[in-house]
């Protein structure tokens, strides 16, 4: 399944005020890295964020969030969340800076 890659781009614009990002091909996708870590990926299911054990629960609660559930077991720390969700810039914007603020506190790889 390909990526929304127009998708891509608006992540790619929420990130561009940082120094330290990096895309790579994951999961079917395209993933934003911040110093070596995965912050968040775009799929043909929707985008995937790095939340962490400690946001988790929390995020699943919002809209249009779900789990991350690539091999049958869900990915705790990570969520998936639907397109409607990141229809709009606020609700994109939303979502990678939670990933981005999660993500920054990791040691650099």
């Amino acid at each position: 399944m390909a990526y929304d890659e127009a998708l891509a781009v608006r992540v790619k614009k929420a990130l561009s005020g940082r120094s330290d990002v990096a895309e790579r091909k994951m999961f079917g996708g395209l993933a934003f890295m911040l110093s070596g870590n995965m912050c968040c990926c775009v799929t043909g299911q929707g985008l995937i964020v790095r939340v962490g054990p400690e946001g988790y629960e929390e995020a699943l609660r919002l809209p249009h969030a779900g789990l991350m559930d690539l091999t049958g077991r869900p990915m705790r720390g990570w969520i998936l969340v639907e397109p409607e969700g990141v229809n709009s810039d606020a609700g994109l914007n939303e979502w990678v800076a939670r990933g981005a603020e999660f993500t920054a506190n990791l040691p650099p790889k």
